[in-house]
């Protein structure tokens, strides 16, 4: 088969202008990614024994999305994943890490946060050796008690500590730093973590007493990354109508946007709530008080988002 020289030049000068998008879309493909796998509080949502409008009057696809607050980093170049918390909805949660092999980092010992890893012993999933990072009262939670403590023995996943404010990189791409946080430590530490790709970071802190109980300061925090999900337990002290805040203390959200209401517009814009309880009427994306936050400047976190890192 022949071709005409005009012809031949024409496919030259079309490969030229289709290799750099080939070889852009090869890079794509290989950045890093946050995905958001839940962003509800760690009871989920539709709430058990709550019989009030905001867990009754759900539909069944809501009912199917709400799931408990867990993110996940997917890392297509190396097949692999880290996922931030192990929640009571891991089964879901882990179809979503696109057939990847994780590694979990845990925050601390709260149902919400860790019970997921249920899953991984003999009796479901079986699991051989995952990583679980964690920091050193939550090891010592796992290694000592039941049944936690067998899915050591049996070497479903293997324990390796962790320390404030030391960095680690769990895969070449992606750089986690643990950050102590004051909160319910019954039995374990607190942490947020810091976690840093390639071109962007991130600031996970999905429970927190006050911020002025830290001793960091969140505005400071929010300058040294591109985006934070952090804690929007509840939107103000009206959910709380028959329990006492000392019991469960979180910043209001309407607290955290007052505190951060005088920072400039770029650093409001990195915020992304997360972390609600069934009552928090910012699951609703249509709620007065969703319209609210968004005209303040912040955002509001939702399964399945996805963020390059």
């Amino acid at each position: 088969m022949h071709f005409s020289s005009s012809f031949k030049t024409t496919l030259f000068y079309l490969g030229i202008s289709l290799f750099p998008s080939m070889l852009w879309s090869q890079f794509e493909e290989d950045i890093p990614y946050l995905k958001i796998l839940g962003t509800v509080q760690d009871g989920g949502s539709p709430h058990i024994g709550c019989l009030k409008l905001c867990c009754n009057s759900l539909n069944a696809e809501q009912k199917k999305e709400r799931k408990v607050t867990s993110i996940a980093v997917i890392l297509p170049k190396r097949n692999s994943s880290i996922l931030f918390e192990a929640t009571p909805d891991i089964i879901s949660q882990w179809k979503e890490l696109d057939g990847t092999s994780p590694v979990i980092f845990l925050t601390h010992a709260h149902i919400g946060h860790y019970t997921g890893l249920m899953h991984l012993g003999r009796e479901a999933l079986g699991a051989k050796n995952i990583p679980v990072y964690v920091m050193p009262k939550m090891k010592s939670f796992l290694s000592e008690n039941g049944p936690w403590s067998q899915l050591v023995s049996l070497k479903n996943i293997k324990l390796i500590a962790l320390e404030e404010n030391k960095t680690i990189s769990p895969s070449n791409q992606i750089y986690v730093t643990p950050i102590r946080v004051p909160h319910r430590d019954e039995f374990s530490e607190t942490v947020g973590f810091r976690i840093q790709g390639p071109k962007k970071s991130v600031l996970f802190i999905p429970d927190i007493n006050k911020w002025s109980k830290w001793k960091r300061n969140l505005k400071q925090e929010l300058k040294k990354v591109d985006y934070a999900f952090i804690d929007a337990t509840f939107f103000d002290a009206e959910e709380i109508n028959h329990r006492q805040i000392a019991e469960i203390p979180h910043p209001l959200v309407k607290e955290t946007a007052a505190y951060l209401s005088s920072t400039p517009k770029a650093l409001k814009n990195k915020v992304y709530f997360i972390h609600m309880n069934h009552t928090n009427p910012l699951l609703n994306p249509k709620s007065e008080a969703s319209k609210w936050v968004i005209q303040q400047g912040y955002h509001i976190a939702v399964k399945g988002q996805q963020f390059k890192l």
